[in-house]
């Protein structure tokens, strides 16, 4: 009997993904599994991959796109004659995760597996629909561990990809995965259209606290000028309250400064200082934990304490960072302890740390193009904070906004 390597590959990958990932279900929803989680990706394959059969598929995933024993799952894909990939499309630092902030790895051949590797990075509307056609794909499938927080760029690599699609009459598959800070609620203030950018392209709170595939649904129901073919593989054994370290997967870091689901537990707050001189912490081993600049002294832990924030303590600290702003200088400033995560709010935390660092640094400025604006998706809490306004005062500017998109949000969550 002849055995070809790569019936040889797909069989032990249907066994190893069998016993990670049970028996999905036919209708691949997001019931319960047992109790334990098994992500979008698990249930597809352990379902034989049938709602691709027949498909030339394309990939949009970076390098958080692994099975639980940290395969990638388009390693896995191109092993198993089930299912046919054809093209792999890179989002921000690249399919393989090769490039920092703000860079991607263009357009190239995957020396792994061979597959043509395109680049969507910076890339939408009809010029992201040409790359689609172009790669010949039927179904262009989403997975892509996402963090939670508005500005993170993944999913609108995801809306913008949804947009392509349909321009291009191309289906949409979105497998989910956890949010790692929990789906429990939203926070913060909700982009102002006049605001959108790569970094925010519609109007959902700054902490959204939603899954990528409930955030799909969201997008084509209330957002894109035109629905696009869309199909969601949900998780099962996930519930909103789950933080990721209850979720048994890898941590698999999204970007280079995301090195830890604790990162992504501070990032939707002190994210925010990416808008000032400050430092946020890139180029430390604790990026968005650490803040501080030339001059900071121990006068802002304490103002910060003094704030009595839920869950969260301030420390003193000093800090080099190895590159980014300050570059091999030693700052001060604080480093964030958070004590009880589930009372924790990451951005009223930050709002409270840009009042306090205004108040106690003489040398406290926002950066000149204003990118705290993007970041905030208005210009209200540069302004307020600018006229003295204290950190609950800035927080209650939004809660009327917060409230409406709370009340969108409810209507496409799958979760309990």
């Amino acid at each position: 009997m002849n055995v070809s390597r790569r019936s040889l590959l797909a069989a032990t990958t249907a066994s190893a993904v069998a016993a990670t990932a049970g028996v999905a279900s036919p209708a691949l929803g997001a019931e319960q599994d047992g109790g334990r989680l098994r992500t979008g990706f698990e249930r597809l394959a352990a379902d034989g991959y049938r709602i691709l059969a027949g498909q030339k598929v394309g990939f949009v995933t970076n390098p958080t796109g692994v099975t639980r024993d940290v395969r990638h799952i388009v390693d896995v894909m191109h092993a198993d004659e089930r299912v046919r990939l054809t093209a792999v499309f890179g989002p921000e630092h690249g399919f393989r995760g090769t490039a920092q902030a703000g860079g991607s790895e263009g357009r190239y051949d995957d020396p792994a597996t061979g597959l043509p590797v395109y680049d969507t990075y910076l890339k939408s509307g009809q010029p992201l629909a040409d790359i689609f056609t172009a790669s010949g794909v039927d179904t262009v499938v989403f997975d892509i561990q996402d963090v939670g927080a508005r500005f993170y760029t993944y999913i609108w690599t995801l809306y913008d990809c949804m947009e392509a699609a349909q321009l291009a009459g191309k289906r949409f598959v979105v497998l989910d995965r956890p949010n790692p800070v929990t789906g429990r609620g939203a926070y913060g203030p909700v982009l102002h259209k006049e605001f959108a950018t790569f970094v925010g392209r519609r109007e959902i709170a700054q902490a959204h606290g939603m899954t990528v595939t409930e955030l799909a649904r969201l997008f084509n129901g209330e957002y894109l000028a035109k629905p696009v073919d869309l199909e969601t593989v949900g998780m099962s054994g996930w519930k909103r309250r789950d933080f990721y370290d209850l979720s048994g997967l890898p941590w698999v870091p999204p970007s280079p400064n995301m090195p830890t689901a604790d990162t992504a537990l501070v990032y939707s707050g002190t994210c925010l200082f990416e808008g000032t001189n400050l430092s946020e912490g890139r180029g430390t081993t604790r990026p968005f934990e650490l803040l501080g600049a030339d001059g900071v002294d121990g006068r802002w832990a304490a103002a910060a304490n003094e704030l009595a924030l839920p869950g969260v303590d301030f420390r003193e600290a000093y800090f080099a960072p190895t590159f980014s702003k300050f570059q091999g200088r030693t700052v001060g400033g604080v480093q964030i302890h958070v004590r009880d995560r589930a009372a924790y709010d990451p951005v009223r935390t930050g709002v409270g740390l840009l009042v306090t660092a205004k108040k106690v640094w003489k040398d406290f400025a926002w950066r000149s193009d204003n990118w705290i604006d993007k970041l905030t998706g208005s210009t209200r809490v540069r302004t307020m904070i600018d006229s003295g306004a204290s950190g609950d005062e800035v927080v209650a500017g939004w809660q009327d906004e917060l409230a409406a998109f709370r009340e969108v949000r409810a209507r496409y969550l799958t979760y309990k």
